[in-house]
């Protein structure tokens, strides 16, 4: 590892403020149990082309060791599990076999985790099918960057997530955590109807929205989220969301029995926070956030933004301890067989 990947790494420790802001609100709520239905990990010496990334500030094999690491600076002296999907999401056919191999390696060695599996649209169905048993994976991640439309942000569902695919996790019985595009996420049309279609086809296949249903703009779930009321194998997780309104709809629709807390590691451990504006979204960091505005050392990680949200919706819909504890462990638990 260079000296400049060291202090890269040494960048996203948690500082004074940061476990000052855990210690004072977030401890007594977080339970000592966690498990994080959207995180990632990957083998960048498989395949490297985050050079100039956020991916620089972490070690270069992400293996579930020094996730957890990281994730006891976010929320320290935590147990932690959950769904680990791969984090590198481009390369050749190989290098992509080669980090889910890596992600399953990993996450099997852990009663606690359980692995996803990348798949892209020209993956031949029986073969996706066989690594699906030969990895023993939970679930699929299809991500939009692998569709053939221009720009990929409006692509439709199944230009990356194909139908063939969808019957497969039918089959298996797996999970798809789902990164939806489009500029008004849940509350366009299209994603709605192929969200519907696919959960009512395929009853055994259960539908993680990821994000919220990519309601980094909370107005889009508040606006679409009653359109996919009645499904009962479609769930939520918040990963990398800090506003409320997101998590509080979904509540309010269905059930906070279909929320999962989710970090988005490595997202959760960078500095920030996503702001709703107008009818989209900004993303603000130390990098464009100009420091006469926003003394930069107030800025804190990304996971702790979104665990004050969560809390706020607990609060603000009177959730009982035990109804939080659902979020954070129980609801996955279920969804992937885990047991304490």
């Amino acid at each position: 590892m260079t000296q400049s990947q060291q202090a890269n790494i040494a960048a996203v420790r948690s500082t004074d403020a940061e476990r000052d802001l855990f210690h004072r609100e977030l401890d007594s709520f977080v339970p000592d149990d966690v498990l994080d239905a959207h995180t990632h990990i990957w083998s960048r010496s498989v395949h490297d082309d985050t050079q100039g990334s956020d991916f620089d500030s972490f070690e270069y094999d992400m293996t579930l060791e020094y996730w957890r690491r990281h994730l006891n600076e976010l929320m320290p002296g935590r147990r932690q599990g959950g769904l680990i999907i791969p984090g590198l999401m481009s390369g050749s056919h190989t290098s992509l076999q080669q980090q889910n191999e890596f992600v399953s390696r990993e996450a099997l060695s852990d009663p606690w985790c359980r692995p996803s599996m990348m798949v892209r649209p020209e993956v031949d169905a029986d073969y996706a099918r066989q690594e699906v048993r030969r990895l023993k994976v939970s679930g699929l991640k299809c991500y939009h960057t692998a569709s053939t439309r221009r720009p990929t942000w409006d692509s439709d569902i199944p230009e990356y997530l194909t139908e063939e695919h969808v019957r497969i996790a039918n089959e298996e019985e797996l999970c798809i955590t789902l990164h939806m595009v489009k500029s008004r996420g849940v509350a366009d049309p299209s994603n709605q109807y192929w969200i519907r279609t696919y959960c009512e086809k395929y009853p055994k296949m259960k539908m993680i929205l990821a994000h919220a249903a990519r309601s980094f703009n909370p107005y889009h779930v508040m606006e679409g989220m009653d359109s996919l009321r009645d499904l009962p194998n479609l769930w939520c997780d918040m990963a990398a969301v800090s506003e409320v309104g997101a998590c509080e709809a979904i509540i309010d629709v269905l059930g906070h029995e279909k929320l999962l807390w989710g970090g988005d590691f490595p997202v959760s451990n960078l500095r920030g926070r996503c702001v709703a504006i107008g009818d989209s979204f900004v993303w603000l960091n130390p990098k464009n956030l100009p420091e006469q505005n926003q003394p930069i050392s107030s800025i804190v990680f990304h996971g702790l933004e979104s665990l004050r949200v969560l809390k706020q919706a607990a609060w603000h819909r009177n959730l009982s301890d035990t109804q939080v504890e659902d979020i954070f462990f129980n609801n996955l638990a279920r969804l992937l067989d885990i047991r304490r």
